[in-house]
């Protein structure tokens, strides 16, 4: 496994970059810092956040000491996503979400005017899915001369065997990257890609790279190849394989890659094997370093050749099923006096500039909510004619008191006192003097109800339990006596020994119906329990059970790794 290390950190030994698919963020939570401080770089580009706007947290967005931009899906929640966290000392002049600028970038002028060959539909959709975020940065290196360097983070799509639109996708993304780097080095200055490009360069950089003739010919290769350049000391390297590597066909082919890029890590461990950055995690395949080189750090070929200084890999580093690549340049950053507009302090739920629910509710108990009568309103209430309850006036009438009054009811009695009653008082029955004549059936019940009501209101200590004294009283001795009744039936005795006889017997019958899985076998390469796995893949096989080997994936040639044993479960 590729350990290889720069020694020191960061800023003393220059500008350091770091490029990590950290298969999601938001789980680190507090952990953001310290994790972000253990890689020891200035910039640091992360992949596969998978932090959409809805979901992005301020733990995750305000990091001390850093200053953060984020790309984040439009279509999908919790999907795809990188972002980028500079340190203080680092801050970028520009940020941009996108390769294309067609997004609303605060300010940011768009470069689809440059981008031959696309649609602006084709470019939402290519940008739609937060897959990009651009930082340009003013550096100085050891001639102190100052150079505008742009550091492009990218989380290219991964091409399904099984949906053709997506590898059509996954090739117009890998164009419009290369569309819009090719720009920016017209206009001047530097550029790095780094990232998850999700596509293996080289049969060095795969386990199971298959047939070598066709290995050259995926078309995500093949552009590749076109978008690298291929450094002298590598052709020769290749030359010198293919007479005494015992593999041929794992280097880099004379004559191929005439691209304006280099990657960083093969310029300078050419021959190093086994270098892999990204490890299927249900296989425990990273236990025997079993994967792909699929995260790169490119740079264009005049900055590799004058200013970069190393390039590493970082499997220590684990929290993902990929690990961070470290690349170190001989520069220093000249910061920006201020962070860009797209900076995620400045987004209104960070910047304390969003509208919050209080801001809409009023306190009761400070506000006025039934102005006091000048007169007096026992006065004016029968000065008034009563409205008829029955008639459509009177029932408005009646809601309008009932609103008045339900407004008070938070001022818990601090206000005015006709406000502080009790939910009783809604409740109380017709006055005693009404009039008889003028009652009618229909009264005289809603009465009744109204009076039941209230009773039901009263605390438990005022009430009166009243018997009819025509009835006898009941008497319960807790003391001495249980009091028995004889319903005339006769007493029904359950025998337990019965009741378990039962269920044991029903228990037998239902193993015997649905008797499950035998017990695992044991693999023919190591004599070890199998484990037991479900298809997932769609097809006839789908949710079929099979055995493996317990041990995780590997090369054969590794005694640690699974051996072939391969068998279907069968239920008996």
């Amino acid at each position: 496994m590729a350990t290889r290390l720069s020694s020191g950190s960061g800023s003393g030994f220059g500008l350091c970059l770091v490029s990590w698919n950290v298969n999601g963020i938001r789980a680190r939570g507090k952990r953001l810092l310290p994790l972000l401080q253990r890689l020891q770089a200035d910039i640091i580009c992360l992949q596969e956040t998978k932090v959409t706007r809805d979901l992005l947290d301020e733990p995750t967005a305000i990091v001390e000491g850093f200053n953060s931009y984020f790309s984040y899906s439009r279509g999908r929640s919790g999907y795809s996503g990188v972002a980028t966290f500079c340190k203080d000392s680092v801050i970028p002049f520009e940020a941009e979400e996108g390769l294309s600028g067609i997004l609303a970038n605060q300010g940011a002028a768009p470069a689809s005017c440059v981008l031959e060959g696309f649609l602006d539909e084709e470019l939402r959709a290519l940008d739609g899915e937060g897959r990009a975020m651009i930082t340009k940065h003013r550096i100085r290196t050891c001639e102190e001369e100052e150079e505008t360097l742009t550091v492009i983070n990218v989380y290219c799509p991964r091409a399904d065997p099984e949906r053709e639109d997506r590898s059509h996708f996954k090739l117009r993304f890998y164009q419009l990257l290369q569309a819009r780097t090719e720009a920016l080095l017209q206009e001047g200055g530097n550029v790095i890609v780094l990232g998850d490009m999700n596509t293996a360069h080289r049969p060095i950089d795969h386990c199971q790279p298959g047939e070598l003739d066709c290995f050259d010919k995926h078309p995500d290769r093949v552009w590749l190849n076109g978008f690298l350049s291929c450094p002298p000391e590598l052709s020769r390297l290749d030359q010198a394989n293919e007479v005494s590597d015992p593999a041929p066909g794992l280097g880099v082919k004379e004559g191929s890659g005439n691209g304006l890029f280099v990657d960083a890590f093969r310029l300078f461990h050419p021959s190093e094997r086994e270098a892999y950055t990204c490890w299927r995690t249900n296989t425990g395949a990273r236990k025997t370093n079993y994967g792909t080189r699929i995260d790169y750090i490119f740079a264009n070929k005049s900055l590799a050749e004058s200013t970069l200084q190393d390039c590493v890999l970082m499997p220590e580093i684990e929290g993902s099923d990929h690990c961070p690549v470290r690349a170190v340049l001989k520069a220093h950053c000249v910061p920006a006096d201020k962070c860009p507009p797209l900076c995620t302090k400045y987004m209104p739920e960070f910047a304390g500039l969003q509208q919050k629910l209080s801001q809409f509710l009023v306190n009761v108990q400070d506000s006025q909510m039934v102005p006091e009568p000048r007169n007096n309103p026992e006065t004016e209430r029968s000065s008034q004619p009563q409205a008829d309850p029955r008639t459509k006036e009177g029932k408005v009438a009646g809601r309008r008191t009932g609103r008045c009054l339900m407004r008070g009811r938070g001022t818990r009695g601090k206000g005015d006192p006709r406000l502080s009653g009790s939910l009783l008082r809604f409740f109380k029955p017709a006055p005693a003097n009404t009039s008889p004549a003028l009652e009618t059936h229909d009264d005289q019940r809603l009465s009744n109800q109204v009076n039941l009501m209230a009773d039901s209101f009263q605390p438990a200590q005022d009430k009166e339990v009243k018997q009819d004294t025509g009835a006898k009283e009941v008497k319960q001795d807790t003391g001495a006596k249980e009091v028995k009744q004889d319903t005339g039936a006769k007493e029904v005795k359950q025998d337990t020994g019965a009741k378990e006889q039962k269920s044991e017997s029903q228990a037998v019958f239902w193993k015997s119906l649905l008797k499950g899985l035998p017990p695992p076998p044991r693999c023919s390469g190591h004599q070890e329990l199998c484990l037991l796995r479900t298809v997932r893949k769609a097809g006839s096989n789908q949710g079929r059970q099979f055995y493996i080997c317990p041990r995780p994936e590997g090369p054969q040639s590794n005694p640690a790794s699974r051996c072939n044993f391969f068998r279907w479960a069968k239920a008996t």
